[in-house]
């Protein structure tokens, strides 16, 4: 039986350790967006963000995150596709059965 080692802590997006202002130790996982981080030392320090120069951790967030730019931004391929349009319209949308013009609506 061989030991294997337990899979590195990984970041949210939008949280700090994700952030391109965190200072901390971390790598980009083999998908290209995930954010792994090392497995006793999760903190690191704010680089001119508004919690500058604060220890900041994986649950920790801001409203001015940057994306860190080791992070492959999502492209058209990874989104999912919008539904297809049909050809012809719904049965709903067919044009109603005229009716006649009353003599008064024609005068």
């Amino acid at each position: 039986m061989s030991f294997v080692p337990p899979a590195p802590p990984v970041a949210e997006l939008r949280r700090c350790p994700s952030c391109n202002r965190w200072g901390g130790w971390r790598r980009v996982g083999e998908d290209g967006s995930t954010v792994e981080l090392h497995p006793t030392e999760q903190r690191g320090p704010c680089r001119e963000g508004p919690w500058h120069g604060s220890l900041r951790g994986p649950r920790n967030a801001c409203g001015q995150w940057l994306r860190w730019i080791e992070i492959v931004p999502e492209t058209v391929d990874q989104s999912p596709s919008p539904p297809e349009a049909s050809a012809s319209p719904p049965a709903s949308a067919a044009p109603a059965a005229s009716s006649p013009v009353s003599p008064a609506a024609a005068a």
